[in-house]
Formats: C-alpha cells, sequence, structure tokens
C-alpha cells in the first residue's frame, strides 16, 4: 500500500480539522513547524454550531489577516446585540475599537474551510477522510505519534514530537490518553434549532424568560438561525412531543412575532436537536500530547463562546508550543484553567434556569466583564 501521507515523521499532529485544529494546525505552520491535520469528516461539511463569533474572535480573525475572506464570503455583519429580558429590551452596539467594529456569525461550511485553507497555504498538510485512531507510546508512556485510518483503510502509524486532540467533546484521543476531568458543572441546557429565512431582526438578539432562552443569529445566505435553549431536564421529559411543537410553543411563548416569521417563513424549516451537555475542563497537556478546543474545554453553548475560546486556545496553545510563551504547555494549562473557570461558573449559573429576570441581566453583566478581558488578553499578544 503506497503512504498516504507526505512525511513519515512530523513535527505535530492535530486531530479535527474544526475551528481549534485548523487554526492551531495554522499558527504552527507559519511558525515552520511541520504539521499533519487529520479529520474523518469530508472538506467545508457542516458542524452543530451557533456560529456567533464575540470580538475575540472577530479580533483574532483580523490579526490572522483572514478578516475579509470572512466578509467576502457574504458574511453579514452585525452592528448590535440586544437583550430582552421579558418585556425590557437593552440594545448594545458594536463599538469600533481594536480594528473591530462589527461581529459575525459565518457558517461552519464557511468558517472551517476558510480555516483549513489557510492552514494549508500556511504549509500544513490536511487530510480529510482519516482519524487518529490510536496513539504511539514509548515505555515511559510518552507519546511518541499517532495511528491514523480511515473508514476503508488500514492504520498506518506516523510519528510526531507532539499529538494535538483538537477532535471535539467527545475526543477519541482524550479517551486514549484516559484524561479525566478536572471540573464538571452540574447544569446544562438543551437546544433546538433551524435556519430561517425573512426574519427581520437586525444583530443578535437574545430573549429571556423564566425556563427559556431563545436567539436569534444572523448567517450566510439570507439565514438567521433560530434557537430555543431550555433546561436538559425539561427537554428530555417534553422531547417526546416532538420538535417541532416543543419550538414552536415555547417561541410563541416567548416572542410571538418570532414565532409568525417562522411560521411564514418562505422555505420549510428543518429544526436539529442537541439535548445539552454539561461544560468541563480537562487537563490540557502532558508527555507528547495536548487539548485544544472543545476536547479540553466545553462550555454550554448558552453563552454562544464555543469558536471565540476555540481561536483563542488556540493561539495560546500555538505560543506555547514554539516558545513565544516561555513558560511552556504546563504555563498554557496554568493560565488556561485560571482563566476559564470563572467563564464556566457564570455559564453554569446561566444555563440553570435558575434565576430572576433581574439575576439573568446582573450574569450577562458578568460575561461581559470577563469577554473583555479575554480580550485584554488577545490584545497584549501583540
Amino acid at each position: 500500500m503506497s503512504e498516504p501521507f507526505e512525511r513519515a515523521h512530523y513535527d505535530v499532529v492535530v486531530a479535527g480539522a474544526r475551528c481549534a485544529g485548523a487554526s492551531t494546525a495554522m499558527l504552527l505552520a507559519r511558525a515552520g513547524l511541520r504539521v499533519l491535520v487529520v479529520d474523518p469528516a469530508r472538506y467545508g461539511s457542516d458542524t452543530l454550531s451557533t456560529h456567533a463569533l464575540m470580538r475575540g474572535a472577530v479580533l483574532q480573525l483580523r490579526r490572522w489577516g483572514l478578516l475579509d475572506a470572512v466578509r467576502a464570503a457574504g458574511t453579514p455583519a452585525i452592528s448590535s446585540t440586544t437583550f430582552h429580558y421579558g418585556e425590557e429590551s437593552i440594545e448594545v452596539p458594536i463599538k469600533s475599537r481594536d480594528g473591530v467594529d462589527a461581529l459575525y456569525a459565518p457558517r461552519r461550511t464557511v468558517l472551517d474551510a476558510l480555516l483549513v485553507d489557510a492552514a494549508v497555504a500556511a504549509g500544513a498538510e490536511v487530510v480529510h477522510g482519516r482519524s487518529v485512531v490510536g496513539l504511539v507510546q514509548d515505555d515511559d508512556s510518552r507519546v511518541r505519534g499517532a495511528s491514523i485510518a480511515g473508514s476503508d483503510q488500514e492504520p498506518v502509524d506516523v510519528s510526531a514530537e507532539l499529538v494535538i486532540g483538537a477532535d471535539g467533546m467527545r475526543s477519541r484521543v482524550a479517551r486514549l490518553l484516559g484524561v479525566g476531568y478536572d471540573y464538571v458543572a452540574p447544569h446544562a441546557a438543551a437546544s433546538i434549532y433551524g435556519y430561517v429565512r425573512n426574519v427581520r431582526l437586525d444583530g443578535y438578539h437574545w430573549f429571556y424568560k423564566p425556563g427559556v432562552s431563545i436567539g436569534t443569529i444572523p448567517t450566510n445566505d439570507g439565514e438567521t438561525c433560530v434557537f430555543v435553549l431550555i433546561p436538559q431536564s425539561a427537554f428530555n421529559r417534553s422531547r417526546g412531543e416532538g420538535l417541532d411543537p416543543l419550538f414552536d410553543n415555547r417561541l410563541r411563548e416567548v416572542c410571538p412575532d418570532l414565532a409568525e416569521a417562522v411560521a411564514s417563513s418562505s422555505a420549510s424549516v428543518r429544526l436539529r436537536a442537541f439535548p445539552g451537555a454539561h461544560s468541563f475542563l480537562r487537563r490540557a497537556a502532558g508527555p507528547g500530547w495536548a487539548l485544544v478546543g472543545d476536547a479540553a474545554y466545553f462550555r454550554d453553548p448558552i453563552t454562544a463562546h464555543g469558536i471565540t475560546d476555540s481561536l483563542r486556545e488556540a493561539e495560546l496553545m500555538a505560543r506555547a508550543i514554539t516558545g513565544q510563551d516561555s513558560d511552556g504547555l504546563e504555563g498554557y494549562r496554568a493560565t488556561r484553567d485560571e482563566v476559564v473557570r470563572g467563564f464556566l461558573d457564570t455559564t453554569d449559573r446561566i444555563a440553570s434556569f435558575s434565576w430572576t429576570l433581574e439575576e439573568a441581566k446582573q450574569l450577562h453583566l458578568t460575561l461581559n466583564r470577563q469577554m473583555n478581558a479575554q480580550v485584554d488578553l488577545l490584545r497584549a499578544l501583540d
């Protein structure tokens, strides 16, 4: 059988070519490392996502020279975010600073492909249709490479100085290593969502009533991602009703005008569901291995911050690997844990749905301060 990869040895093998994996690979390749990325999904395929990029993510894409490509793909600019607490509405304009004057919410078919293309342009080798199925370890249990296979290919061993698991919240790399959880949040929100045309709402909109949250996120091709979030326990009790009535009833309860817009959409809305998962924190690195993105740190999507987290962590990890952070991967782990624990706690309180509308407002103010601190961290990298 012919060798499926360009080399037998790489500086880094990355499992996963989504936001975290492709970004990490791009940055490492730009620093001159020999990088192999494998992903079982096809190039440009869709995946579960809230799409929303917060200021930190937009700042990253601008710094990396990729924001113009997001715009060129027809991704609409978001100039405001409006929070609706019952009958009260608070509009927050997106202020121009650090070269960011708008937010964006690209479909993952756009963003992931863009990041993969940037990784390839930087010199990384990206192979779709294959995944890491095993790890090569020495007698001291240090990871020395990975065993890689596709659905119809025999495994091939590739040696590497470092193997990075960027393969999602159910990371196979983490399972192979036996990496447990350092922290698991007690609550989780379930979501039902679909893509709707002709929703005439500018910007992001988040609606809150006790026991339910609804959001609208404008994305590519004139579509808006409309989602309903409820406690995981409520979703499990009600899922026998079917997704459509569960979605429609909550929409009408919280925002009848939005429910009417969805009902009158020019195209049928195919609903999808995410039953919820508890936020968690895993150990970030060990001898010859590291985890990034949802493989290392998963935050409930109720705060729509997952992509922003992944892009931030990709850069911090790349800096640790390439020596820009003198404390290396262990220093990265300590910094990450310190930074994200507050995020996790605030997100979990929101995902609990055990708040009044005034308490929800205060939680979002806390979250905003934490997000601003992350932007300050990224600005300091320059």
